[in-house]
């Protein structure tokens, strides 16, 4: 009888012990080499264990391009109007035309610049889902030639982009008042850099790979789209509108787990900042909370590279936390919903407060407590963070934010 009565309590305890274990798992350690050497100034971050973590990730997640994958890019400037939107901005799109052996691929660019600027200006640097004429009702952007992901209600149909898809993600994409603050903003197609979509990789820039083997640690999609940005990046340090020491890449949910690759393998953005990014992106792993391995394996096995297929959470030697380090000492920052459960809003957190001793070691203060803030209550510091209320979005609260974020920066 007394066990009757004490079942539910014991099976309440197992559930807190459970939850709790959660919130704190056990991470590998950030701060001590694979030789077991504990890292205690940023030169040995930079020059011991940053190395170290980055091949973790790109061996055993994200993958990397094969030394054999030699290319050339071409910058053409399709068009520069100087007095687009009613004449608040400057308009320039471009083709980067990355060519190997005989065969080219194009991925084109889309920049607005406040048109009013005195000098070279800092711009928002970030991938779209649906193609650049879905950002803004701006009719003379190009539509996308390339496969997009068929969506009836922003008149998709066929994996063909159609001009009912114009401005259809203008509620993410708030240009005109980026532009007001002062910032410029670019942004790329992310199929026209790979398509979302698993064909063995034989689509995308990845045709250009053709006779070089892939091994298991060959770049899957998320590294791919990673790599384009950083093709941007190539082109905007040439733009003597902008200030190509003040370009921050951004990203929301698939594309925030490629806005913390590219900077993490790209040293050059002066600034990263993950949206809602969950599982591969700014949340813990370990938790396996929301989205995991498994999960994200079966549906998307493009993202990651064929060595991380069989990964298990409890396995592997990194952790999220040490992929927002490899940021250090930029500035990073983390936003989560209180709502999209999935993309594991504590597990984003924990992700960035575990980041902060790298950033201890320039001096930096970092977040204080493993305890979330409330909702609403961002918190702008080196590595900063917000939880909006509401789903998995991306929206004019979240843009708000991050924009006076950087501005402290």
């Amino acid at each position: 009888m007394k066990t009757l009565i004490l079942l539910p309590f014991l099976i309440l305890l197992t559930i807190l012990a459970t939850s709790a274990q959660s919130d704190r798992p056990i991470l590998p350690e950030l701060l001590v080499s694979e030789s077991g050497q504990k890292i205690t100034t940023s030169t040995e971050w930079e020059e011991i264990r940053r190395p170290e973590i980055l091949e973790m990730f790109q061996r055993q997640m994200y993958g990397m391009a094969s030394p054999d994958f030699a290319w050339d890019m071409e910058i053409n400037l399709v068009e520069e109007e100087r007095s687009a939107l009613n004449g608040m901005a400057i308009r320039k799109q471009i083709d980067l035309v990355i060519s190997r052996r005989e065969s080219s691929h194009t991925i084109p660019l889309l920049i607005y610049l406040p048109s009013e600027a005195d000098g070279p200006v800092p711009v928002f640097l970030g991938l779209n889902f649906y193609g650049n004429q879905t950002i803004h009702p701006d009719r003379a952007i190009r539509m996308t030639e390339n496969w997009v992901p068929t969506r009836i209600e922003f008149g998709i149909t066929e994996n063909e982009a159609t001009h009912e898809s114009r401005g259809v993600r203008y509620d993410r994409w708030p240009v005109e008042w980026i532009l007001e603050q002062g910032y410029g903003i670019a942004t790329m197609y992310s199929g026209d850099i790979d398509p979302d979509y698993h064909d063995e990789f034989h689509n995308g820039i990845h045709v250009l790979e053709q006779g070089i083997k892939r091994e298991s640690h060959a770049w899957g999609t998320i590294a791919t789209w990673a790599w384009g940005l950083s093709r941007a990046m190539d082109y905007l340090e040439t733009d003597e509108d902008v200030d190509e020491e003040k370009v921050v890449v951004f990203g929301h949910s698939r594309l925030g787990k490629t806005a913390l690759w590219a900077g993490a393998t790209d040293q050059r953005f002066a600034a990263v900042i993950s949206n809602e990014s969950g599982c591969g992106g700014a949340a813990l792993s370990k938790r396996k909370h929301g989205e995991t391995f498994e999960v994200i394996n079966r549906n998307f096995p493009h993202w990651f590279c064929e060595a991380f297929h069989d990964a298990r959470e409890e396995d592997i030697p990194f952790d999220q936390h040490m992929l927002i380090a490899l940021m250090a000492p930029r500035p990073v920052y983390v936003a989560s919903a209180q709502k999209d459960d999935w993309a594991d809003p504590v597990g984003e957190y924990l992700s960035i407060y575990h980041a902060g001793p790298a950033y201890e070691l320039y001096g930096f203060e970092t977040l204080e407590h493993p305890v979330p803030p409330d909702p609403l209550s961002p918190v702008f510091l080196q590595t900063g963070y917000h939880l909006r209320t509401g789903k998995h979005d991306h929206t004019r609260y979240d843009w708000m934010q991050v924009v006076a974020w950087v501005g402290r920066q």
